[in-house]
């Protein structure tokens, strides 16, 4: 009884995890909410005269903007830089 307990619970999982759609929820409604926070702290910073925050703020985010598109392009394109490496 032990053994058919096990090899039930080392079933193989039935479904898969839809990881394009997870991503594409995160870039179509997590993304822009998370920019618009981001724009409104910076004008509030700005309205008050701390024009160094802010433009070292939005050099920071630019640079986190440059990663997140880098590794997007890597989502599409990496296969084929891999193929292209390895063949």
């Amino acid at each position: 009884m032990i053994a058919t307990e096990i090899a039930i619970l080392a079933a193989e999982p039935s479904g898969s995890i839809n990881t394009e759609g997870i991503v594409t929820f995160f870039a179509s409604n997590i993304a822009p909410i998370l920019l618009a926070v981001l724009g409104v702290i910076f004008i509030g910073r700005a309205s008050r005269g701390e024009i160094s925050k802010v433009l070292t703020s939005s050099a920071i985010a630019i640079v986190g903007l440059a990663f997140i598109a880098g590794a997007a392009t890597l989502f599409f394109v990496g296969e084929s830089i891999i193929d292209l490496i390895f063949n």
